[in-house]
């Protein structure tokens, strides 16, 4: 835990970086529709689907980001755009202000993080709705979100995993590391948090699942100031022996700008992917140029020439990539940046704890923070932050 000084200044800067940043959407493909059960998380519903959408289609769940809406989310990921091309129906649960000041998904409160609870119920009821109503696939249900979104995805994949095949996880956090606000912020930089055992405890613990395991795509940038890459790491930990692989055991696919690492199991198949893009901060990746560019670049919506959109699809099987992305060995990876840290390889570019906290406090002047008022700049930083309703 941090002391009270360094809590004040990290609690200032997330607000100034959250205050800069109001994201609306130019353009709004989505419609509201009601949930048929129970919304105790008192979530927004809203969907996309195709014209002419086919009996037993897939359906992909997308969380959206703080300060984000369903529509900005959607118009900046490209999403509905894959969904046209590929058939696929699209819910989009939206968070609201009566809930979290900064619209963040609260993935670190523990009457919404967990199985028939909260916004975690809520999402839950808008799938079955959908299912229902336009008889989807139960065997091709998959969920992806960012940040706060991607920390939510991660409750939903833990909590109900008998639900999904597949999810995908962008600058988020493992599930059940953070249930209070002090945590919440710890995990988002790095500090603390369990072990490999505990975290697949965790979710083991989550639900009465005895199944097979949703497989699991992790994106994160190697400059993301806001949620420390390091909780990529922490999410393989997660659900490496969930799916009977062990940590160490992954091929490293090695392209310029970028590190795709590949678990699989027993019998071959793809279980774990991780990218790493090399000096991304906090944000979604996007390739919005070409014939399979998706996506327009805003707030938290990043170009960086891989499209996560189309590669999550990919590795879930809805889409069928043009070209293949096999690449050379180790040793281009490090040529290209990444060293070796522990058990994992890791993207070379990351500095120290000493010399951030150092950056850091020249950038909020931590040490000029004046002690009257402490509280009320606590509370104003976190709802600006999203972690006090």
């Amino acid at each position: 835990m941090r002391n009270l000084q360094d809590t004040i200044a990290r609690l200032a800067a997330l607000k100034a970086a959250y205050g800069q940043v109001n994201a609306h959407s130019t353009r709004d493909r989505l419609k509201d529709f009601a949930i048929a059960g129970a919304n105790p998380g008192a979530l927004k519903a809203r969907m996309f689907v195709p014209q002419n959408l086919a009996v037993g289609a897939p359906l992909v769940v997308v969380l959206h980001g703080c300060t984000q809406n369903a529509a900005a989310y959607d118009e900046g990921s490209g999403w509905s755009n894959l969904a046209d091309r590929y058939d696929f129906a699209l819910l989009f649960p939206e968070q609201q202000r009566v809930n979290n000041a900064n619209l963040c998904f609260n993935w670190f409160e523990p009457g919404d993080a967990r199985r028939d609870a909260g916004e975690a119920r809520s999402i839950h009821e808008m799938i079955e709705t959908m299912v229902s109503t336009y008889n989807l696939d139960r065997s091709r249900i998959f969920i992806v979100g960012l940040s706060a979104g991607g920390a939510m995805s991660s409750v939903m994949l833990a909590s109900y995993p008998e639900v999904f095949a597949g999810g995908a996880i962008i600058a988020g956090l493992p599930f059940g590391t953070a249930t209070s606000i002090p945590e919440a912020f710890d995990r988002m930089r790095g500090h603390g948090g369990p072990g490999e055992t505990q975290l697949q405890t965790l979710i083991r613990r989550a639900s009465p699942h005895k199944g097979r395991w949703p497989t699991i795509s992790v994106w994160h940038g190697t400059a993301d100031g806001t949620v420390d890459v390091s909780n990529m790491e922490a999410i393989v930990r997660q659900w490496t022996g969930l799916h009977g692989v062990k940590t160490t055991d992954f091929t490293s696919e090695p392209e310029k700008g970028y590190l795709r690492r590949v678990w699989r199991d027993a019998d071959g198949r793809q279980v774990i992917e991780t990218y790493a893009i090399q000096g991304m901060g906090h944000g979604t990746p996007l390739a919005t140029a070409g014939p399979d560019g998706y996506g327009k670049v805003g707030p938290y919506m990043l170009e960086t020439g891989i499209s996560s959109t189309l590669r999550i699809a990919s590795f879930w099987g809805l889409v069928t990539l043009a070209a293949d992305h096999r690449p050379n060995d180790e040793k281009d990876a490090k040529s290209e940046g990444f060293v070796h840290t522990g058990d994992i390889l890791m993207p070379g570019t990351l500095v120290s704890e000493n010399e951030e906290e150092q950056a850091r406090r020249r950038q909020t002047g931590a040490g000029k923070v004046p002690p009257s008022g402490v509280q009320k700049i606590i509370e104003d930083a976190l709802r600006a932050a999203g972690l006090m309703k």
